[in-house]
């Protein structure tokens, strides 16, 4: 029986049973999708975005693509992770003094970590390029941004739940100024969010054909006592254009820059009407997850044709006896 070691109880976690005779890793919510096109006055389009525990309800970051096509960030509300409200205003940072900070050109498929008692946003931002971003919050009012961590070009940031021996660690995927030139999950280390070194690669894209062209890591990892837990995407490139799919490997506990298993098959691909009709078509993007320690339940969050949010569900069990059962 595999156990989810932060110990943390989310007895409102959202949920829905597994259908009769369904066999597969992991189920889809059956009234996605739970975030349809216009959220609000300001938003055409809100997908990849991330949802944690807040003060017995839910709150979080929210991808936003605005009626001028532009991606912004949106806090939004939920009081049982299933129904939201996404504020109309547009998240604002401040620096580390506390001064207004501009606008940058873009800002996309944020995550949300909490670590010791402060929430972490990671995203997609813009300097001469993509590149990732951190601001922390207490409140989800006040958003102090960090002071450029990473050059460009860079996306995927995701943080690691804990320090881990007094340090951060945080994957992410290098990349080109375009689709992409690498397409691999690295992983750096940084003793205070700023200053990030010591790279080193995870996982690289190819494994299957699923994801030949690239992966990058979604929500953020999940402490097993297997190892880590990393939900993923891959994609790969077909005569129709890209297919991005959810996959996973779980990082050795002691090494976490060493795979200890990695499936070979995706877990959820693009089959349904909101997955392959949209925007961008054939597209679901892992980016959330939420879990009850006890129970093992997670509820997994996901993009959908950059277009909607869809849920799925999977217990600890069952998502790991799939993985180290089709690990290669």
């Amino acid at each position: 029986m595999s156990k989810i070691l932060d110990g943390r109880e989310l007895k409102n976690i959202p949920w829905e049973d597994c259908p009769q005779g369904f066999t597969g890793p992991i189920w889809r919510y059956s009234q996605n999708p739970v975030i349809k096109r216009h959220p609000n006055s300001e938003i055409s389009r809100s997908f990849n975005s991330a949802i944690v525990p807040y003060k017995g309800e839910f709150i979080g970051v929210f991808r936003g693509d605005n009626l001028d096509d532009i991606p912004h960030l949106y806090v939004g509300h939920s009081k049982d992770g299933i129904n939201f409200q996404i504020e109309d205003k547009k998240i604002s940072f401040v620096d580390e003094k506390g001064n207004p900070l501009p606008d940058t050109m873009y800002q996309y498929d944020p995550r949300v970590i909490e670590i010791e008692g402060e929430y972490y946003i990671v995203w997609c931002d813009e300097l001469c390029g993509p590149t990732i971003s951190i601001a922390k919050t207490k409140d989800f009012v006040k958003f102090v941004k960090f002071d450029n961590p990473f050059l460009p070009y860079n996306r995927n940031g995701v943080l690691f739940p804990k320090k881990i021996n007094g340090k951060y660690y945080m994957l992410s995927r290098p990349s080109d100024s375009g689709h992409t030139a690498f397409g691999d999950i690295f992983l750096s280390e940084s003793n205070d969010l700023t200053y990030w070194g010591r790279h080193k690669v995870v996982a690289q894209k190819g494994y299957e054909w699923w994801c030949a062209l690239k992966i990058g890591a979604g929500p953020a990892p999940i402490e097993t006592d297997e190892g880590w837990l990393v939900f993923i995407h891959g994609v790969n490139r077909t005569c129709n254009g890209y297919v991005y799919s959810i996959g996973a490997l779980i990082l050795d506990k002691d090494d976490i820059s060493k795979v200890k298993y990695r499936c070979k098959n995706f877990l959820l691909t693009p089959e349904t009407d909101y997955e392959t009709n949209g925007f961008v078509p054939n597209v679901i993007f892992p980016t959330c997850a939420l879990t009850d320690a006890p129970s093992g339940r997670i509820a997994l969050y996901y993009g959908s044709a950059d277009t909607y949010v869809g849920l799925a569900f999977t217990t600890i069990d069952r998502i790991v006896d799939y993985i180290k059962k089709n690990s290669r």
